[in-house]
């Protein structure tokens, strides 16, 4: 999936005029969507590979989107989400941002501040995607390592010496070169430096 397919937006909310309404607009600009009608069956229909915004309202019969909300943070969805809010739900929404959602949209808002949010949103769901790719390459390049190749690069992390490392592990300088060598050719930097940052990151 390209970037720019990453469009898909999850409607979740108890008036069908609601949903019907935002579905329409949405499509008409090229958004996937799929809307329902409580908080009980999104979640039931939840995968945890799903990528993309879930639009909440607050106020729901049964599970409110508040509760959602913590469901989904629960179960580690990488869905970026913004709620739908009454005048009266405002202090929730406020809340539930603080806790980690996007934002909230106060009700009826206008098509162009729903579509720049819902564009905001997205965005930040393609970072993490890229941010997954970075991580999912890193871990990739460390399996490559040999295991004397890794006590090496760990060394080298703590900022050792060459001739510090050689003693600890009881072999030549000119070996420790070697390994330092082919850590960084693995690794795809060219400093100790470049491989700290490299591994800053990493889960």
């Amino acid at each position: 999936m390209s970037q720019l397919e990453l469009k898909n937006i999850f409607i979740v909310d108890d008036d069908a005029a609601v949903r019907d309404a935002l579905g329409l607009l949405l499509l008409s600009h090229g958004y996937s969507v799929r809307t329902f009608e409580s908080g009980e069956r999104f979640l039931a229909a939840l995968e945890p590979n799903w990528e993309g915004v879930a639009v909440l309202d607050i106020r729901m019969d049964g599970m409110s989107g508040q509760e959602v909300f913590v469901a989904l943070r629960q179960r580690g969805s990488e869905l970026v989400t913004m709620f739908l809010s009454g005048h009266g739900d405002i202090p929730m929404a406020v809340q539930a941002v603080k806790d980690g959602a996007y934002d909230f949209l106060e009700k009826p808002c206008t098509d162009q501040v729903l579509l720049a949010k819902l564009n905001d949103a997205l965005g930040i769901c393609i970072a993490r995607r890229q941010s997954r790719g970075n991580q999912e390459a890193v871990h990739s390049r460390l399996a490559k390592l040999s295991p004397r190749e890794r006590e090496v690069m760990d060394r080298v992390l703590a900022g050792k010496l060459n001739k510090v490392i050689a003693d600890e592990l009881n072999i030549t300088m000119r070996t420790v070169e070697v390994h330092r060598a082919n850590v960084f050719t693995k690794m795809g930097v060219r400093s100790a430096v470049e491989l700290a940052q490299l591994l800053a990151g990493r889960e």
